[in-house]
């Protein structure tokens, strides 16, 4: 006989399903990585041979070699000349004013206790993709040389933004690093499949913003975000074939913008006002709203979004309408 199927008591509430967790469980304490006496020893210097000897050659001084405690990778402690280190050409814009203060608080206690992160560099040199404002602070103050954890690995250059993620990124930030690291990993080899490049990237949205941006510094990417995140995947075509589109798609998204931007525009000459003017007119011509499942793909929906921008009414568009808007205010490009 089959079982009957169990259901809430009349009045209660279906239990709720539980959330899949998105990040891992707490590990046992102690279970992971290495012992502090295996981070060291002669194996691991003759295994770093050639980054030390790079280090030199470079006029820097390698002072030892050690194994990082969690997964065991050969990392160099060196000083290096301050003149042979650059900050990567992928990272976010540099800030004079946390520059400035940093150079203050480093210059006033005497002491430089934070080293940066460094790989060599294609042309000869070191990249830095984690220490620019300390790098800047130290070179405003004059210093000489800076110390650095050299990590044979050209590779963490391009995890870094995974890395970063302490740090308060917002959405131009992060799209700008986005396509700054795909720029140079197209220059070093673009015949790997866009996907293969996932984890470094986060999300094939931000390429697309990141273009965006690099053409129109005051887009107001927040709008477009949504859209873009819901309909845009990761190509396993090679990344300078995926670039392509990304461009494109930059382009049509920039072209809506424009009539968008003429929507906002006529809704503010109507007396409207809202800190969600351009989210609200985005919102109303995303065909998004009404497609269940899986959504078309972006430059079909982006689209679609010209043919409802031109048929835009914000004659129709009422003050109660713009009061339901929610989330953070549009950044505003003009």
């Amino acid at each position: 006989m089959a079982a009957k199927k169990r259901t809430a008591p009349s009045g209660t509430k279906p239990a709720r399903k539980t959330a899949k967790r998105r990040f891992p469980r707490k590990a046992k304490a102690g279970s992971a990585g290495l012992e502090a006496a295996a981070c060291v020893g002669p194996d691991v210097a003759a295994s770093l041979a050639s980054i030390r000897e790079r280090i030199e050659s470079e006029g820097g001084a390698a002072i030892g070699a050690f194994r990082e405690p969690l997964g065991g990778h050969g990392l160099v402690f060196a000083v290096l000349p301050i003149d042979r280190v650059e900050p990567t050409p992928f990272q976010r814009d540099l800030s004079e004013a946390h520059r400035k203060r940093l150079a203050e608080v480093i210059a006033k206690t005497g002491y430089f206790l934070d080293p940066v992160i460094a790989v060599t560099a294609p042309s000869g040199g070191f990249w830095t993709p984690n220490g620019r404002h300390r790098l800047e602070a130290m070179r405003r103050i004059g210093a000489k040389a800076i110390t650095a954890l050299v990590v044979p690995d050209r590779a963490i250059a391009w995890q870094i933004l995974a890395l970063n993620t302490e740090k308060a990124h917002n959405l131009k930030e992060r799209s700008l690093e986005v396509i700054r690291i795909v720029r140079g990993l197209l220059a070093e080899d673009g015949s790997r499949p866009e996907s293969s490049f996932a984890f470094y990237l986060e999300d094939p949205a931000l390429v697309t913003l990141g273009v965006c941006y690099e053409r129109q510094p005051r887009f107001a990417g927040g709008a477009y975000g949504p859209v873009l995140r819901r309909t845009e995947r990761f190509a396993d075509a090679p990344l300078s074939e995926a670039i392509e589109e990304h461009e494109s798609l930059a382009t049509a998204v920039l072209d809506r913008e424009e009539h968008v931007a003429q929507a906002v525009s006529r809704l503010k000459a109507r007396g409207l006002t809202s800190p969600y003017l351009r989210s609200f007119v985005v919102a109303r011509i995303n065909p998004l709203r009404w497609i269940k499942g899986e959504p078309p793909p972006a430059a079909k929906v982006i689209a679609q979004m010209r043919d409802r921008a031109a048929k835009f009414n914000t004659e129709r568009v009422k003050q109660e309408d713009l009061a339901r808007m929610a989330g953070p205010p549009d950044e505003d490009p003009s």
